[in-house]
């Protein structure tokens, strides 16, 4: 045999692994002896492989990939379903298994329907990303969006709540930090940014948060607001507008503008105080957020407010806070309590299953009772907490030993009626 092809002789003799494929190179010396009159035989004997081996890739005239057997699988013939279920529960793999289940009868495990959906997988991810600009005119809407992040205030870290606002023309942005993100925080935030600008936009945009929005179909994108944030957008003026349901980039300039808040304002700074936070974003928002070149306009971000936008805001007309006064009507519970924004308030035990109606403002709360001050308390700026007048338990067996500091102060009138006077009422005595 000539060296040359002797030099490229299968060395994987023995290895069973080589009767199934041989390497390129070795089918060609197998085709060259056969074009030198070799036999099969032959052939297979001296390249250490079986001949129908050697028959086979003769037949093809070359090298040919060993092709795997595809076996079937459950899912096979199911791809239009599973790409309908897929989109319909945006991506997720396990309510899909759950469908299959429940509907087809087939149990799968959740890496077998993973492995499935792949193919769509990476394209739906790209159209939740992908967003179409859009240019807003002037003095036509503002979105609004909450940020949060611990920061150190003081000797501790802190968690705390940023409200950050944008008007959509002119990019002009407007900061305030809270303690929480409850509805309250909201609606100071919006006024707060109303005041910056001096002005109304005719909407705002907002997330799909509980404390503004009820509900919002997905599908049908029906949207009911929360009928208190309804009554803000009455009384100032604006249209209210929640972006679609998990696509918060649909508000994409808040959303970058919190970013830019968090890693421009506050990134790397610590604070003696809340107040002290509370000023410096004052200074940050005047002397580098209006101050700036922003990078998609071009243009300084108060020059162009003031150009374009400032004339055409609805103006403020010297209107009062909305939350200066605010009116509630509750129902007094067993524990001798209404509760207000997640917190209890005392009331006098007598009251209990009466309808009391609450006002709030300047940081105090008023509890009447038929037109009469019935219990009044300092505002909690805390939550879940419970704010207690002893006095209002006075008169029930055991409180006032319980409670001997507690003072008692002659109740209305109309709270001391004997109890035989109920009893006419309800038309029976008191067992």
């Amino acid at each position: 045999m000539d060296e040359s092809l002797g030099s490229s002789k299968c060395l994987r003799i023995g290895d069973p692994r080589s009767e199934a494929m041989l390497e390129p190179e070795d089918v060609g010396v197998m085709l060259r002896l056969h074009g030198l009159g070799w036999g099969t035989r032959r052939i297979a004997a001296e390249l250490g492989c079986s001949r129908n081996t050697v028959k086979r890739y003769v037949e093809a005239g070359g090298w040919v990939g060993f092709r795997v057997p595809r076996r079937r699988r459950l899912l096979d013939g199911l791809e239009g379903w599973l790409e309908e279920r897929f989109r319909r529960h945006r991506g997720n793999a396990d309510v899909v298994r759950q469908d299959l289940a429940r509907e087809l009868g087939l149990v799968v495990s959740l890496r077998t329907v993973e492995r499935a959906v792949q193919p769509w997988r990476r394209e739906l991810a790209a159209a939740a990303r992908a967003t179409v600009r859009f240019e807003t005119p002037p003095g036509r809407q503002l979105q609004i969006d909450f940020g949060e992040l611990r920061m150190p205030i003081g000797d501790e870290r802190v968690r705390v709540f940023l409200f950050v606002a944008t008007l959509g023309y002119s990019r002009r942005c407007y900061a305030q930090a809270f303690r929480h993100e409850r509805q309250s925080a909201w609606l100071d935030g919006l006024e707060g940014a109303f005041r910056h600008f001096g002005g109304v936009p005719e909407e705002v945009l907002l997330d799909n948060a509980k404390a503004l929005v009820r509900h919002h179909d997905a599908a049908t994108r029906e949207v009911t607001f929360n009928a208190r944030l309804h009554a803000f957008a009455r009384y100032w003026g604006f249209r209210p507008r929640a972006c679609a349901p998990f696509r918060a980039r649909t508000k994409g300039k808040d959303e970058r503008g919190v970013g830019y808040v968090k890693r421009n304002a506050i990134a790397g700074h610590a604070f003696a105080s809340f107040a002290a936070l509370e000023a410096h974003l004052a200074w940050w928002m005047r002397e580098i957020a209006d101050a700036r070149v922003h990078g998609t306009t071009g243009e300084v971000p108060l020059a162009r407010f003031r150009r374009d936008e400032a004339g055409v805001l609805r103006p403020l007309d010297g209107r009062p806070p909305f939350r200066q006064i605010r009116e509630l009507v509750r129902k007094v519970q067993a524990d001798c309590a209404v509760d207000i924004d997640t917190n209890a308030y005392s009331v006098p035990w007598r009251l209990i299953g009466e309808t009391v109606t609450v006002t709030l403002g300047a940081g105090r709360i008023v509890i009447r009772h038929a037109g009469q001050v019935v219990a009044e308390h300092a505002e909690s700026a805390g939550r879940k907490q419970r704010i207690v007048d002893r006095r209002h338990f006075l008169g029930i067996a055991g409180q006032a030993e319980r409670h001997p500091g507690a003072t008692a102060t002659e109740p209305p009138p109309d709270l001391l009626r004997p109890l035989c006077e109920y009893e006419r009422l309800v038309g029976g005595g008191w067992q």
